[in-house]
């Protein structure tokens, strides 16, 4: 009886995990971004609180989001399955090895999705149980299945999907919309065009040979550094509003305006360096830059306050 357990019990695993492991599941949930998303979405969390956070949305919150993050993350393995098959920088996850077929990646992001929606919708609010999925459906659906082949503008409209996190932290605690977090969804949605173009920029053999249309590809190399560059200083510029509108003080100030000058730098060099050199530091060092402006945003609202 124990050998027949252990043996179905076996079957059912080889059917659930096909010639995957967990570390293979886990991959495609894209870990390092979402650890980043959850990083703006918990100090979003922090700014709208003034004294001790509520712990059951902040941890029932972070997780949530973590999860439909993830399940956004899948989705986007499955749509773009064919031309990962064709990437260098993409050819190595689970389903162009061949390791976890589409519908079994469909079914775990199924449940994530659920599992997540269903605990913001009960243990936090509807409101950020319904806005965490608007994300998923604007990364997953509308950036991932539309935009990301129909115009080189694609990361720019479908930026805003990543960054509702800020959003969704305020709204855990809170149960509402305010100015306050929308001025850090602004300044993720400024970030992420100059982000994101400059691996372009280093990957636009692998989007031109799977007719991608990202701005290298349909506007050249030059065009993108100059958008880049461009991005960058209204980065700075943008970067200057939470300091005016009073939402943060001058230890935000100060190190908001390092970065985002750090940032214009990187750009400077991309634009009259070697991209083969600067497009990969410039990736490298915007992920760096967007970790520590929050950590920032964090420390001065706890001085400051």
């Amino acid at each position: 009886m124990a050998r027949s357990i252990t043996v179905h019990s076996g079957s059912f695993r080889a059917w659930v995990m096909g010639e995957a492991n967990w570390a293979d599941y886990y991959q495609m949930t894209k870990p390092n971004v979402v650890m980043l998303l959850l990083l703006t979405a918990l100090v979003g969390m922090c700014i709208a609180s003034q004294g001790w956070l509520p712990w059951q949305p902040v941890v029932v919150g972070l997780v949530g989001i973590g999860l439909v993050s993830g399940a956004a993350a899948v989705l986007n393995h499955v749509v773009d399955r064919r031309i990962d098959e064709q990437m260098a920088r993409t050819h190595h996850r689970p389903i162009p090895r061949g390791v976890i077929d589409a519908p079994r990646a469909l079914g775990f992001a199924a449940i994530l999705g659920l599992v997540g929606t269903a605990l913001l919708w009960l243990l936090v609010n509807p409101l950020t149980a319904m806005l965490t999925v608007l994300g998923l459906v604007g990364y997953a659906g509308v950036y991932t299945l539309y935009l990301k082949r129909a115009t080189p503008q694609n990361i720019v409209i479908g930026g805003l999907a990543g960054a509702i996190p800020p959003l969704l932290g305020w709204t855990a605690v809170t149960g509402q919309i305010d100015a306050e977090p929308l001025l850090l969804v602004m300044l993720i949605f400024t970030w992420t065009p100059p982000h994101f173009w400059a691996l372009a920029i280093h990957r636009r053999n692998d989007y031109a040979r799977v007719n991608v249309p990202m701005l290298p590809v349909t506007h050249g190399v030059e065009f993108t550094k100059t958008a880049v560059l461009l991005y960058t200083l209204l980065l700075f510029v943008v970067g200057l509003i939470p300091f005016l509108a009073g939402m943060n003080g001058w230890l935000y100030l100060l190190g908001s305006s390092a970065l985002n000058l750090m940032f214009v730098y990187y750009a400077v060099r991309l634009k009259w360096g070697p991209e083969s050199v600067w497009a990969m530091k410039t990736f490298r060092f915007s992920i760096v830059h967007l970790m520590l402006l929050f950590m920032v945003i964090l420390v001065d609202h706890f001085v400051s306050g």
